[in-house]
């Protein structure tokens, strides 16, 4: 399961937002380190497509799909060079495969900053700073070795010297790394390097509930946003404590108290959908009267590979997979009548599924 990781400083809302997002019951604190090994939570996709399939197939069951969140550590300066246990919370960070750097954008005299004053440009670049020092730590020391491999095999140590040394120049540079600036065939080195830098990223920036009434004159959240739309890293604004107010309510009361905000969904569920395509990751959809189910794949999958998350022996023997997109679906309502339009598909191993698609696999075992 693919895994998305919350980062940041101590005392910015992390483990608050964590448990309101996974209600998971993760300890929130206010110190340093309240989250010493990392909280692990499921969370499920909302998608209102999978209540559009449920109400023409009736089915027992609806199951959406679900991803895994991790909460992680409070970062603090010098975790590059083991401060606060720095080493031991970088590498849960390299086990992510995408990461959620919570931001402080809110004043609070009871919760203490750890640098004593909020500054989200300067708490997003220290920790961006941790990162990038871990990343050239390991990348100097691969230069170091790269010398007995030029000798067994010249051509590929020269190559693997060259990439090892561009990204040292952009690591030690104000550029962001990004697998743009690479070539496609040293894609798969470049992800073995593990590098921190490399890892896909959505900045949440903490508000207070009061802010999300007027983020246009936010001011911390204005200067955050505008700092990183230079490097194309989205914002998406979000009140932990509202999160977790939310949290505990029900579906009714909690749709009344966001509409008071203005708002048609919560903080927390444009963080899932968001990460969610930061991940790369899109839904087909299985349907019938026994159950309507979301299923997560990686964008560019074939039609074999889908089937295979399913179960093993559909992708071993698979035979063709009927297929029908789910705006196909939304006009005609139903399969015959998608039959009879010409819009139900039948499609081949070679076909690349699309999000939305609602599929029948055939297979022979």
């Amino acid at each position: 399961m693919l895994e998305a990781g919350i980062i940041g400083l101590p005392n910015v809302g992390k483990s608050t937002l964590f448990n309101a997002l996974t209600k998971a019951g993760a300890l929130a604190a206010n110190y340093p380190f309240a989250t010493i090994e990392p909280n692990v939570g499921i969370v499920s996709v909302p998608d209102e497509r999978l209540h559009r399939l449920a109400d023409v197939y009736q089915p027992k069951k609806i199951i959406p799909t679900a991803y895994q969140f991790t909460d992680i550590a409070g970062l603090v300066k010098g975790a590059s060079k083991g401060e606060g246990l720095g080493n031991q919370f970088l590498s849960h960070i390299r086990e992510v495969d995408a990461v959620c750097h919570v931001v402080r954008c809110f004043e609070l005299k009871d919760v203490t900053h750890v640098e004593g004053s909020v500054d989200p440009v300067r708490d997003f670049e220290t920790i961006d700073v941790e990162l990038r020092l871990a990343d050239l730590e390991s990348i100097e020391k691969r230069l170091d070795r790269i010398g007995k491999k030029k000798k067994q095999s010249p051509k590929e140590g020269l190559h693997e010297e060259a990439l090892l040394t561009k990204i040292r120049d952009i690591l030690d540079s104000e550029n962001r790394l990004s697998y743009e600036l690479f070539e496609e065939e040293d894609y798969q080195y470049l992800k073995q390097l593990q590098l921190l830098s490399f890892k896909k990223m959505l900045v949440i920036a903490n508000v207070g509930e009061e802010d999300l009434l007027d983020l246009e004159h936010q001011h911390h959240y204005q200067s955050l946003l505008t700092y990183l739309s230079s490097f194309n890293i989205e914002v998406v604004p979000v009140s932990a404590q509202l999160e977790s107010e939310l949290s505990m309510l029900e579906d009714d009361e909690k749709k009344e108290m966001l509409s008071s905000y203005g708002l048609h969904q919560s903080g927390l569920e444009t963080v899932i959908e968001k990460s969610y395509q930061l991940l790369g990751l899109h839904t087909f959809f299985t349907a019938g009267e026994p159950e309507v189910r979301a299923w997560t794949f990686k964008k560019g999958m074939k039609a074999p590979q889908c089937a295979g998350i399913i179960h093993t022996d559909f992708e071993k023997g698979f035979i063709r997979c009927e297929t029908l997109a789910f705006h196909d679906f939304l006009e005609y309502k139903s399969i015959s009548k998608a039959k009879d339009a010409g819009k139900y598909r039948l499609e081949g191993k070679m076909y690349e599924m699309k999000d939305g698609d609602i599929v029948h696999f055939r297979f022979n075992v």
